[in-house]
């Protein structure tokens, strides 16, 4: 049985996931696996990351048995049902605001009658064979995984009626988008930002539906994650490892040779 994130969820287990946020390239996929994530999120918010690279990453990661979503813009992307064709898992959308927003995106998203999803052409996950219509979205539909984010005030609010929106399955917390949205940028520790994301968490558990967390450094995931009930989490991006462990390594040497780093630009 290949090893689904809609899987891992179902056996109670709490995905761990990389973002690819500047690395185009296939090889991010045996990155993700060697370094020991359970999913992979392919950025096309933020970056340099475009659909044609998004597809050759999804599609790599799935013949893999390596779960992959791509984010996308918003609720009114272009690509919403686009990235799924071409191959993703799921797609997470963040800056959702509104239940509307919410529905709008099962409709895009998902085959009827959840949603009014256009059948594709033959797809990359069934390997490319055409099956007949309605087995064919029945395949697709028991994989697909749609996560809304949750970045404002505003949305903070409404994520019980988001998370109540037939076809949602998760809803997280961007948390540097949210923290700075309530006024306190950069500072997701925040007292008004917890209490944000254990408003969050409960609405979105009150409906049965996955809460999870992406931005969140590893000193708060117990707080504004784990003891939230938080099952869908975000680690962090590759720029992220490669600069933390690089300068890692370049401090210990210089520490050993006595030479002073480089001035910075």
């Amino acid at each position: 049985m290949r090893n689904t994130l809609r899987r891992m969820l179902a056996e109670d287990r709490t995905p761990i996931g990389l973002a690819a946020c500047v690395v185009r390239t296939v090889e991010i996929v045996t990155v993700t696996r060697s370094c020991g994530f359970d999913f992979l999120l392919v950025d096309m918010e933020h970056g340099p990351i475009a659909i044609g690279d998004a597809a050759s990453i999804s599609v790599t990661a799935f013949e893999a048995g390596l779960p992959c979503l791509v984010r996308v813009g918003g609720p009114y992307a272009p690509d919403l049902a686009r990235v799924l064709d071409c191959g993703a898992e799921g797609v997470v959308v963040p800056h959702v605001e509104t239940a509307a927003e919410a529905r709008l995106i099962v409709e895009k998203c998902r085959f009827q009658p959840l949603g009014k999803r256009s059948l594709p052409s033959p797809l990359a996950r069934l390997g490319f064979q055409v099956p007949p219509a309605a087995e064919m979205t029945q395949r697709i539909e028991a994989d697909t995984v749609i996560v809304a984010m949750v970045e404002s005030a505003g949305g903070v609010a409404e994520a019980g009626a988001i998370a109540a929106v037939p076809g949602i399955d998760a809803v997280i917390i961007g948390a540097n988008d949210l923290a700075a949205d309530m006024g306190h940028l950069g500072a997701v520790d925040h007292p008004e930002v917890l209490a944000a994301f254990a408003a969050v968490a409960a609405a979105t558990l009150a409906q049965g539906k996955i809460f999870g967390v992406i931005g969140v450094g590893a000193a708060l995931l117990s707080s504004h994650a784990l003891d939230l009930g938080a099952r869908l989490i975000v680690a962090t991006n590759d720029i992220n490892l490669l600069i933390d462990q690089g300068t890692a390594v370049a401090q210990t040497l210089r520490a050993r040779t006595g030479q002073a780093a480089p001035a910075a630009r």
